[in-house]
């Protein structure tokens, strides 16, 4: 193959076959390239075929290895024969399939005459399982050792010792003798070696052996030629005894369908139900994470990134492990819930989407968060581990990024909605299906992949009990309204009310609406959570809701009214009188001062010894002055038992929301892939293909340019009358200024108009040109345009 054969083929596919080949494979058009000659060597460069071909199920990679292994160029009737030999039941699949793989242009010709682009003879080095000839084995062969082997299978030479092996090799009857010569533990352990891979590794396999010395199976083969060593260690099949062993054929069976997806059958419905619980516990679980981080928010570790302790302190607020807390943190940050705070010493703050997303439907919280997850290019289940310098990566740090993780997420889960609705699959089924539709995805980060894709799956309720939810599975299907929909039924409904204990818990029954849940969030602290969730008043957590401006008559009415059981007179007392002593003595800044309108109480704080490391004096009867500041001291004397507030310089109470702190949105972490090529950008990328083509291949005359003076136009007019240009093919009077600032009349074919840019065919120049848009004084239509070139 040449690459003008090659290239003259792609010319002559028609446009919507090009825009096929766009859609398909859209590095091709990134950028456009500026001719089919450009197009022909970017299609077929091994990057770019290795790109394609890493995404061929195991049939489309049979085909493809079947015409390697034929003498190019081939027939299609030779290519069904070698893929298929007698199985017409898979006819329509190998039409399908083949049709695919020219439309990506790994396969070009006609019928009769079929070759592979030449890159894939890099890519696929053994094809079919099938090591080179025997002729070009033993052209690396010392010409004394083919000597002794022409001698020893008595082959007459004829100056070409190699040619005269090759064609032994491949008379079969000559080559059955050669086998049972050898015997069977010899013919046994070149079976082994029939299907692939053709090597074997074997100490010292260039030693020189005699069919008279030969002692060990290995040395007679290697003596018969029906094995060729090709280095110290590395000993190979040649292909016309794999052929034979093979009995002709090239694969032992066609594979044209992946392997049947069995498992365990469950009822749908209670998949469904599991998955919601499941959805809803991650949902709770997240807002738990944000609302204590809006409290105390980590901080950013120096090299970027969450550190382990903190991971820890997070799993420990979830009541989880640190790999499920790994999780929930990358995937609020990829849904750009948290981000760096702007000032101070960086810390992971929520952002004001967070304050957005909490006040949303529980259905759609899960979709926004299950969206990030899957189109996330980070890889939680990396966390802890080490990268290649031995360096620790950690959750929201560098390292985590992995290119084809969206891709190999959604196969995973595609792979489960394969399956019927209700079947649990296990990880031997979703990995034998994905070895027959990715086989050159193998390795280690895949196996990874999809053992963290299916455990993180459970976790966010996309799966129930093993097997792909309705909701999940609308997910990857319609998108996130419908996923919604579904998931709408299987969320409990959220209650109105508690039922307060004498113990001083309040058990919500369900999940609490909104209002109430931030309320209760601030008068008391979250004890155990499940079916139920248990909420524990105390001292500290009536003083947070004072803190926050409610009165003690607030939280009162607050339970008494969402109560579905009357509030017992001990927490009566423990509201009043936290609410009686908040805000008795008031902290200020001297480094920062107390006061308070009893001076008793005053007194008897200068008198406390634990009170001694504070430095308190008097200032009046009324005001003690120390020399802690503000925030050290109200700690201090809240650990003391007393309920100070903080108060400004006017002498008014400050009071704070624990959860006001927020940090600004950001862009989401990790890499992005292009989006997908449109309709829009597919037509124009062939047309500018075409223009460019037309314009390095056809003799053309430049043509006078008209003698008026060049038109000028508004900005807004000559952008809009250049993409109409572009969207019709149409040829076009422009006026442009040179760099002495001289206008000039040109007829041009615009092409594409990006950067800045206009290019186009100039036919006054007849050369392609790019023409800078701030220089085109104004575009006119003509009326007259030239013969298209024949």
């Amino acid at each position: 193959m040449t690459q003008g054969d090659y290239g003259d083929w792609l010319r002559g596919r028609d446009d919507d076959e090009l825009a096929a080949l766009f859609r398909a494979r859209p590095d091709l058009i990134t950028p456009v390239p500026a001719d089919v000659a450009a197009l022909a060597a970017r299609a077929s460069s091994t990057p770019a075929v290795t790109r394609v071909v890493d995404r061929l199920d195991r049939f489309a990679l049979h085909v493809l290895e079947a015409l390697l292994v034929l003498h190019e160029p081939a027939t299609y009737d030779e290519l069904h024969v070698a893929v298929l030999g007698g199985d017409e039941e898979n006819v329509p699949k190998l039409h399908a399939t083949f049709d695919r793989l020219r439309a990506l242009t790994l396969i070009w010709g006609e019928d009769s005459a079929l070759r592979s682009v030449a890159a894939l003879r890099e890519i696929l080095t053994t094809p079919a399982g099938l090591g080179p000839s025997a002729r070009a084995l033993f052209a690396g062969r010392p010409p004394e050792r083919l000597a002794y082997l022409l001698d020893d299978l008595g082959v007459e030479s004829t100056g070409n010792a190699p040619e005269a092996l090759a064609a032994t090799l491949a008379d079969p009857d000559r080559l059955a003798a050669l086998l049972t010569d050898a015997g069977p533990e010899a013919e046994e352990a070149l079976r082994r070696l029939a299907w692939g891979p053709p090597v074997g590794k074997v100490e010292d396999a260039q030693r020189p052996v005699r069919t008279e010395s030969a002692r060990s199976p290995i040395e007679r083969l290697l003596a018969r030629g029906l094995l060729v060593a090709t280095d110290d260690n590395t000993v190979t099949l040649p292909r016309e005894v794999a052929l034979y062993l093979r009995a002709g054929r090239l694969f032992a069976s066609a594979e044209a369908d992946p392997p049947t997806l069995t498992g365990r059958e469950r009822d749908p419905s209670i998949v469904d139900r599991a998955a919601g619980g499941q959805a809803f516990t991650m949902i709770r679980a997240v807002e738990d994470l944000l609302e204590a981080w809006s409290v105390e928010p980590p901080p950013v570790l120096r090299a970027g990134g969450l550190g382990v302790r903190e991971l820890r302190r997070a799993a420990q607020i979830l009541d989880t492990d640190d790999a499920t807390a790994a999780l929930y943190v990358e995937m609020v940050a990829a849904a750009g819930l948290i981000a760096e705070s702007d000032e101070g010493e960086p810390e992971w703050l929520p952002t004001k989407a967070y304050d957005l997303w909490r006040v949303t439907i529980p259905e759609r919280r899960w979709s926004a968060l299950t969206t990030a997850w899957l189109a996330g290019t980070r890889v939680p289940a990396l966390t802890g581990g080490k990268d290649d310098r031995g360096r620790m990566l950690n959750a929201l740090g560098e390292g985590l990024d992995r290119g084809n993780a969206p891709e190999l997420r959604r196969q995973v889960l595609e792979t489960l909605a394969e399956a019927a609705p209700g079947t649990a699959l296990d990880i031997d089924a979703v990995r034998d299906y994905l070895g027959w539709l990715r086989p050159r995805r193998q390795g280690q980060l895949r196996e990874m992949l999809l053992e963290s894709t299916l455990r993180e799956a459970a976790v966010l309720g996309v799966t129930g009990l093993s097997a792909m939810s309705g909701p999940g599975r609308s997910m990857l299907t319609d998108g996130r309204p419908p996923a919604e929909e579904a998931l709408r039924p299987l969320l409990p409904d959220p209650v109105d009310h508690v039922l307060i204990q004498g113990d001083m818990t309040a058990v919500a029954p369900g999940p609490l609406v909104p209002e109430l849940a931030r309320e209760l969030a601030l008068a008391a602290d979250v004890e155990s959570t499940g079916g139920a969730t248990v909420y524990r008043f105390s001292e500290s957590s009536v003083r947070r809701a004072l803190d926050a401006g409610r009165g003690g008559s607030d939280v009162l009415e607050l339970l008494e009214r969402a109560s579905r059981t009357p509030v017992p007179q001990a927490l009566r007392y423990l509201i009043d009188d936290t609410a009686r002593r908040h805000g008795r003595v008031r902290v200020g800044t001297a480094s920062a001062y107390l006061r308070s309108d009893d001076p008793a109480m005053l007194s008897e704080l200068l008198a406390d010894r634990r009170a001694s490391e504070l430095g308190l004096f008097r200032l009046a009867p009324t005001v003690l002055a120390s020399r802690t500041p503000r925030g050290g001291l109200l700690e201090t004397l809240r650990t003391l038992g007393y309920a100070p507030v903080a108060e400004s310089p006017e002498g008014a109470m400050v009071l704070t929301r624990p959860d006001a702190r927020r940090s600004v949105e950001r862009a989401p972490r990790g890499l992005t892939e292009p989006p997908a090529p449109d309709d829009t950008v597919l037509v124009a990328a062939v047309r500018a293909v075409r223009a460019g083509d037309a314009a390095a291949t056809a003799v053309r005359k430049p043509i006078t340019a008209p003698e008026d003076e060049p038109p000028r136009s508004p900005v807004a007019a000559t952008m809009a009358a250049l993409n109409a240009a572009v969207g019709s093919g149409s040829r076009v009077w422009i006026g442009y200024l040179d760099a002495q600032g001289q206008a000039s009349s040109r007829i041009v074919e615009p092409a594409r108009v990006e950067g800045g840019y206009l290019t186009a065919y100039d036919a006054t120049r007849a050369a392609v040109h790019r023409f800078a848009l701030h220089r085109i004084t104004g575009v006119a239509e003509i009326s007259e345009t030239e013969p298209a070139p024949s």
